[in-house]
């Protein structure tokens, strides 16, 4: 008899077999039958290949990334743009943004910096188990703000099980179950709301700053720290009420028991004394964080700070992309003793970014190009006028909530990629404006909570065993509707006003 884990699996191949099939079948006919506008040819083709990338993105009938290289071949082939366009949108300051900061995230994994600060922050807390449970959670939120959630989560999670696993030598069986379940459900959720925080916690806020650049060129632009300081309040708030969540869920008993605060210290031990190369690695880490919140200045009403990109002749020419890259590089010309290129930073640790992510970043990049220079996304948006008569707080709650639960079962990279040029076509319809549809799409895509494939860090601690999927799907629903009302109230209360 079959398992119900392999009826899943047969069923996701079904699916993903179909899919395959079906999207470019429908692609065609969409072409072949459809007129969306008689004086644009090219805003049906580009419809065709949008519903084909769409299929595959959602169903991953071919991997992500080979699907994200279909505008490469499509859109020069259909009329949509020439391949000399549509190239460039490949590669821009976004991706390399992305790049220089995975590179450094790299090296503090290399040198171990990152257990040794997630250590520290956890010991710095308390170890009773609500402080416990705040410690990981805190860890993790801090850490995911500057590398990935998916390294954030698998770093921890031999810190966890190290806990755990304790916990089994002297404590019951159901008490050991339940906090295991907090510890790993905080884990996950504090790495996806950490990420909300940066521009580069999440793959989502990149795509939105890239795409709202490609549609409104003439805008401000997003700045890392103009993100920071409109996101880190929400995410912020977002932390303490999970916290709040799993505490009252899981560790509610006033039989509390004690960790073993010296197990901790151990693994602390175990690190040895900060090396040489741990201690440049953090400089730079903290000169990369310094340089991106200072390089616009901060604006809040009437009070500014420059930044010290107006030191230079052209402060326009310098963005985020080039000091990650900037502090990357030097990372490749500190000498080190205990490596065996002799550099701090080697070519082979560094071949190790996640190549995937910055081709599916470069896909919806280009399928936003074509949306535009087709006229696809204001066709759309024209369509959608009739919810200009929508109140605004509950248009962006629509928004939160039909990326939230759309996001649990595809790629949030790939959701936000596929919704933002539409909305940045609804709200010119609609006169809007775009950052109060955008911005929503964009932090809800980080917001899915109950299943395992909805994001990295849920796959990852459910792959230990330890946590049970209506235990997940229970408590990530609940979060998922709290997620949609934090945001929803945040941008009607708070607005865009730091971007």
């Amino acid at each position: 008899m079959k398992t119900f884990g392999n009826n899943i699996s047969d069923r996701q191949l079904l699916i993903k077999k179909s899919a395959f099939f079906i999207g470019p079948v429908v692609s065609i006919a969409i072409i072949i039958f459809a007129d969306l506008d008689p004086a644009r040819p090219e805003t049906s083709r580009m419809a065709a290949v949008a519903f084909l990338m769409a299929a595959w993105w959602i169903t991953e009938a071919i991997p992500l990334a080979a699907t994200a290289l279909l505008p490469v071949a499509l859109f020069p082939l259909l009329g949509i743009m020439e391949g000399k366009k549509v190239a460039p949108l490949y590669i821009n300051h976004v991706i390399f943004l992305f790049t220089g900061g995975f590179i450094v995230a790299l090296a503090m994994q290399k040198w171990d910096l990152h257990k040794r600060m997630a250590l520290k922050i956890i010991l710095l807390i308390g170890i009773s188990p609500r402080r416990i449970l705040f410690g990981f959670m805190a860890a993790s939120f801090f850490l995911s703000m500057w590398i990935s959630n998916t390294a954030t989560t698998m770093m921890m999670m031999p810190i966890v099980i190290a806990i755990i696993v304790k916990f089994d030598e002297s404590t019951d069986a159901e008490t050991v179950r339940r906090f295991s379940a907090a510890l790993l459900l905080g884990v996950a959720y504090s790495a996806s709301i950490g990420g909300i925080a940066t521009l580069i916690g999440t793959p989502p806020n990149l795509s939105f700053a890239r795409i709202y650049s490609i549609y409104f060129p003439n805008a401000h632009e997003i700045t890392f720290a103009g993100w920071f300081a409109f996101a880190l309040p929400l995410s912020s708030a977002f932390f303490i009420v999970v916290w709040g969540i799993l505490t009252l869920l899981f560790c509610s008993s006033e039989k509390d028991f004690m960790v073993d605060r010296q197990n901790l210290i151990n693994e602390y031990k175990k690190l040895g004394a900060p090396s040489f190369e741990e201690k440049a690695v953090l400089t730079l880490f903290l000169i990369m964080a310094f340089l991106w919140l200072t390089r616009s200045g901060i604006n809040i009403g009437s009070f500014s700070i420059p930044g010290w990109s107006y030191l230079l002749k052209t402060p326009k020419y310098v963005d985020d992309g080039t000091v990650a890259i900037a502090i990357a590089l030097i990372l490749f010309l500190i000498p080190s003793k205990r490596s065996a290129s002799g550099k701090i930073m080697d070519w082979e640790t560094a071949v190790k970014l996640p190549w995937g992510i910055i081709l599916l970043f470069g896909g919806g990049f280009a399928l936003a190009g074509g949306f535009k220079s087709s006229g696809l996304a204001m066709w759309i948006g024209g369509r959608m006028t009739g919810l200009s008569e929508i109140n605004p707080l509950i248009l962006v709650a629509i928004i939160c909530i039909t990326v939230t639960f759309l996001t649990e079962v595809t790629s949030n990279t790939a959701t936000t990629e596929m919704l933002l040029p539409v909305l940045a076509g609804l709200s010119v319809a609609i006169n809007v404006n775009p950052l109060l549809l955008m911005i929503p799409a964009t932090l809800s895509a980080s917001c899915a909570f109950m299943l395992p494939v909805a994001t990295p860090p849920n796959a990852i601690i459910f792959g230990t065993g330890r946590i049970k999927i209506h235990e997940m799907a229970r408590t990530g629903i609940f979060l998922n509707l709290i997620g949609v009302a934090l945001i929803s109230i945040y941008i009607s209360v708070i607005g865009v006003k730091f971007l």
